[in-house]
């Protein structure tokens, strides 16, 4: 299953993480040093919802991100889903 929204096209996307050895100057150490970088990925917000369509007047079952559903609640459920080419 991918992990993409359908309205907004949002996917994951790779990126890296600092990693820092010893210990904190505050807790008595000598300070932290940079060691490496190290891939990850970061995984957008998607859930699979039944979004009832009044003008359709039936339940639309989208993958979408959090994001996307705040689109919806702010424009419309119909006008987001046939911008998006979903009805």
């Amino acid at each position: 299953m991918a992990r993409v929204c359908s309205i907004r096209g949002t996917h994951s996307h790779t990126g890296r993480k600092i990693h820092r050895s010893g210990l904190a100057k505050k807790k008595g150490g000598i300070g932290r040093h940079v060691t490496k970088t190290v891939k990850r990925t970061i995984l957008p917000n998607i859930q699979i919802k039944r979004i009832w369509v009044p003008e359709l007047n039936r339940h639309v079952r989208v993958k979408l991100s959090a994001r996307a559903l705040k689109t919806i609640n702010k424009n419309g459920a119909y006008k987001t889903l046939k911008g998006a080419g979903l009805i």
